[in-house]
């Protein structure tokens, strides 16, 4: 299998833009609730880099920075870029000394091999070009380096797709071609985006990360903060989002009132070519 990346145009700019806007409309939820859902694949994808105090790591799609924060606490020397200028505004705050930058993932404004590490934690599969978007992940790792893609794993079996689906009929249908959520998912299509790159595909491994929520209130809250949700609510209300939500979140109750939903995340490491 492969695939052709398509040159930066205006089309790839916007995108970049609208993603950064429905992403950030509400950071403050998606960094107390919904960000550290995704902690166990943080952890794993750290271990399998050998973080540590000579490590440059760059997060691509940094979010509200707890990724960042976490490789930092391991001694690494971190930067990031992010679509969204209101999530950046969190992360600053959780690590004034790191380097953070506006922008999208298809022209990174880093030197070439700057960087030993370079993660996109369910980054790449929602840029405009997800194969411009790792060749310049490749370009700003350094010869010898590692490049790390997650993504969601695969749907079937995954509780966590039953609330994905929920949104799709208050979404409008996409565009022809257009990527969803698990169009990385299969473990040929990653190591094809590795190779259409320029990269070396070394390892492809999922590691489990349960959503667990207090309560139904916090559940809609963390659920609704992302990108997707908010134009879901955007175009038909608030309470038909929560609405959604609450339907598909009531076959993973707790007998004491909490949420706990089993998710699955895939990662890529790649290896650029000394």
């Amino acid at each position: 299998m492969t695939m052709t990346a398509t040159p930066k145009t205006s089309a790839h700019i916007q995108s970049g833009e609208a993603n950064g806007r429905i992403w950030g409309a509400r950071a403050a939820d998606w960094a107390a609730i919904q960000e550290p859902q995704c902690a166990p694949a943080y952890h794993a994808v750290f271990d399998k880099a050998v973080i540590g105090s000579e490590t440059r790591l760059l997060d691509a799609g940094c979010g509200a920075g707890m990724a960042l924060r976490l490789a930092a606490d391991l001694g690494a020397e971190v930067a990031g870029i992010d679509a969204s200028a209101a999530l950046l505004e969190v992360a600053r705050g959780r690590h004034p000394k790191a380097t953070f930058a506006l922008g999208d993932l298809e022209e990174l404004p880093f030197d070439s091999d700057s960087f030993d590490v370079v993660t996109g934690f369910n980054s790449f599969q929602y840029a405009a070009d997800p194969i411009m978007a790792l060749q310049e992940a490749r370009r700003v790792t350094r010869p010898g380096g590692k490049v790390f893609v997650m993504t969601w794993g695969e749907p079937d079996g995954m509780e966590a797709a039953a609330l994905v689906a929920a949104l799709k009929p208050l979404l409008p249908p996409p565009p022809p071609g257009a990527a969803g959520p698990f169009a990385l998912s299969e473990t040929d299509k990653l190591e094809a985006l590795a190779t259409s790159a320029g990269l070396t595909a070394q390892e492809v491994f999922d590691v489990n990360a349960p959503w667990r929520y207090p309560d139904l209130a916090t559940a809609q809250k963390g659920l609704g903060s992302s990108g997707v949700a908010v134009k879901a609510a955007e175009i038909n209300g608030q309470a038909a989002l929560d609405d959604a939500h609450a339907k598909a979140l009531a076959a993973f109750r707790q007998p004491d009132g909490s949420y706990v939903i089993g998710a699955t995340f895939r990662v890529l490491m790649a290896g650029v070519a000394l």
